[in-house]
């Protein structure tokens, strides 16, 4: 059997989510600073090109919600109550002046209760319960008074009453009431706990017919009948003292009986107990001018709580929310379908980026950059360092050509930070099989970059490198902490990508020290804590170079203020500001060890305060090292240029310092 509902996924012929948008947005954010998970968050709020984001549903939520309560009020049900009763008493007077048979005496009694009601609407219509009409026009009038109120008294639990019940005749009334009965015996068993299945399969197959909604068992009931009733309540919450007090005295003439009222009381007591979570005390303020009855106004009450539970959705700013959290159905029903389609769009584009292995959810539920991204962004970066490396004055000293060992007879693809001499033959080759495919023809060849390869060798030079990273308040707060992430990153990935036999460690510094993954540093947010501790940090560098006796140790520090804080030999941190004379002992006591380790050591001094560059160029002096003072923009390639230029020099010279000048004879150094 075939079953056949209407499509609601968009366009059958739009292509799959196109993820390279979004991973380039997420890349550049990423880079500026935020984490991955806010790198995703951003896009998926900012949507993209042809893409509506978060933020932009979240918009139309809210003019949706604006524009129900500037277009309506909740005068509805009390205007057609006094157009009825005003139809009423003129149809009777009209009456009474033309009936010439009727007695004076009580033609002049019937004038004056009709000249005496009381100008309050409720009332009026009270006073007339008993009265005895002589016109049929006027009492129709007024039964539909009554009718009126009870249907709309029944739409606001019940959506769709008041069409189901008009022109209800009092066979149809009792089966309502029944229904109201038997409504309230179920929910009240099973608020006592003592209902069945059974019990609501008996009360569906009875009554089934007055709720569209179709429940399959008695929490869905419950929670489609306190939706509506809420609605009602937060209703009646929003007129004013004067319109509830009219309205409930009329509600007491609702289909003439009393006792619906009771057992509309009853059914929202049962409801109140079954889902005490419902929003029962909210109010609304309504200014428009489109009355509503009872019934509609309580559906707009239900449209807006529904808009509201959307915008949460949409911020998406609650532990644990997910773009599955949309309630897609709930979208199209308030926005309209295109909605609908946005916001799943936005959920295969998430499904997708995940899929990609590009991004992942960690156990903590946040999302994280996959190794794969990480390589991607890291060789971005390296692209970046490369241009900027090259347009110093035009040279190119970090691609120098000699083998760091014997040649393998292997070769490939040249890539940034290749030391390895070209391989001529297979360069020639590649760009003559190129321009034959490309049909040129001509005298020479012309070499491109992708045509290059280079001999591979069999590396013997290795480096315990560690880069030493200032992740203290201040360089947060003067912008110099994303500066610091992308060095890193290139960093790491020109190591792990061309010197894989070099060893490296990641060291951040605040208040204490720590060693990191490129992940975690790559999405470390912004620490405000005080406290420089290059003590810590070179207590951890040390013990990378002990843990690599056979290899050149390389010691890169990137830093924008003093010492102000070092490791007691209990290992409490001691902080002081300004630095104190024991904390400046312990650094350099540090730093020297880490000389008598054979440690090249260059200083990345950020900022330009007199004091720190007095004392980095001491710190320098001390161990034979360098001092770099780059912008923030070439950090990254003043970290990257001293790492190749220190390779260089380990080929070279047998001597620190006897290496060449990693920044084209620009001055950068001094030490």
């Amino acid at each position: 059997m075939s079953r056949y509902k209407k499509y609601a996924g968009g366009d059958p012929l739009a292509p799959p989510v196109d993820i390279a948008e979004a991973l380039d947005a997420i890349g550049e954010d990423v880079m500026s600073g935020y984490s991955p998970e806010r790198a995703m968050r951003e896009f998926l709020r900012r949507g993209g090109q042809d893409q509506r984001g978060l933020d932009d549903l979240a918009r139309q939520v809210a003019e949706r919600r604006r524009e129900l309560l500037q277009r309506h009020n909740l005068d509805g049900t009390l205007e057609q109550v006094r157009e009825l009763l005003d139809r009423a008493v003129l149809e009777e007077r009209k009456q009474l002046a033309r009936d010439v048979t009727m007695d004076d005496g009580d033609r002049a009694f019937r004038e004056m209760q009709i000249d005496n009601l009381s100008p309050n609407t409720a009332a009026a219509v009270s006073e007339l319960a008993s009265y005895d009409w002589t016109s049929r026009e006027a009492r129709e009038a007024y039964e539909e008074i009554k009718d009126l109120l009870g249907r709309e008294l029944l739409d606001q639990r019940f959506q769709g009453m008041k069409q189901a019940l008009e022109g209800a005749t009092d066979e149809d009334r009792e089966a309502i009431a029944q229904m109201l009965r038997d409504l309230n015996e179920l929910l009240d068993k099973h608020n006592r706990g003592q209902d069945t299945p059974a019990d609501f399969d008996e009360f569906m197959a009875k009554h089934g017919q007055y709720f569209p909604e179709n429940p399959q068992n008695i929490d869905e009931l419950l929670d489609a009948l306190a939706q509506r009733s809420a609605a009602a309540q937060r209703m009646l919450n929003s007129m004013s003292a004067e319109q509830r007090r009219e309205l409930m005295e009329l509600s007491q003439q609702a289909f003439g009986s009393p006792a619906l009222m009771e057992q509309m009381a009853q059914l929202d007591a049962n409801l109140q107990a079954a889902r005490p979570g419902e929003d029962w005390y909210g109010s609304e303020e309504f200014g428009g001018g489109e009355s509503l009855g009872l019934g509609d106004g309580t559906g707009v009450l239900q449209d807006i709580a529904e808009l509201d539970q959307l915008s949460e959705q949409l911020q998406q700013s609650y532990a644990g929310s997910r773009l599955d959290d949309i309630d897609l159905d709930a979208l199209s029903r308030q926005l309209g379908d295109q909605a609908a389609v946005d916001a799943r769009t936005l959920q295969e584009l998430e499904q997708a980026l995940r899929d990609s292995g590009q991004l992942e959810r960690g156990s903590d539920g946040d999302l994280r950059l996959t190794p794969k991204a990480m390589r991607q962004l890291g060789k971005a970066l390296l692209r970046d360092v490369a241009q900027r490396l090259s347009g110093r004055q035009g040279e190119r000293d970090l691609q120098r050509a000699g083998a760091a060992g014997d040649l393998s007879g292997s070769s490939r693809p040249w890539a940034f930070g290749d030391t390895e001499p070209w391989d001529v033959p297979r360069t020639i080759t590649n760009a003559v099989i190129r321009e034959v495919g490309e049909g040129r023809r001509g005298p020479g060849v012309r070499l491109r970059v992708d045509d290059i390869e280079v001999q591979e060798t069999e590396a013997r030079t290795q480096a315990a490198v560690a880069l030493l990273v200032d992740t203290s308040f201040s360089m947060a707060m003067d912008g110099r902490w994303v500066p610091m992430k992308r060095t890193a990153l290139a960093l790491h990935t020109l190591i792990k990508s061309r010197f894989r036999n070099d060893d490296l460690q990641l060291i951040s510094f605040g208040r204490y020290a720590q060693t990191m993954e490129i992940e975690k540093l790559t999405a470390l947010d912004a620490i405000w804590d005080k406290g420089t501790n290059l003590h810590h940090a070179l207590l951890l560098a040390n013990r990378h170079f002990r843990k690599h006796p056979g290899a050149q140790p390389v010691l890169l520090i990137v830093t924008d203020g003093e010492p102000t804080a070092h490791l007691e030999p209990g290992g409490d941190v001691w902080f002081s500001y300004p630095p104190h004379p024991v904390t400046i002992a312990r650094s350099v006591e540090e730093l020297e060890n880490s000389r008598r380790l054979g440690a090249q050591t260059t200083f990345f001094r950020l900022g330009e305060d007199p004091g720190l560059a007095r004392f980095i160029d001491s710190m320098a002096r001390r161990v034979e090292g360098r001092v770099v003072a780059p912008e923030l923009d070439d950090l990254g390639a003043a970290v990257v240029g001293s790492y190749l230029g220190d390779r260089t020099a380990r080929r070279t010279s047998n001597t620190y310092g006897g290496y060449p000048d990693a920044f084209g004879g620009r001055g950068w150094w001094a030490g």
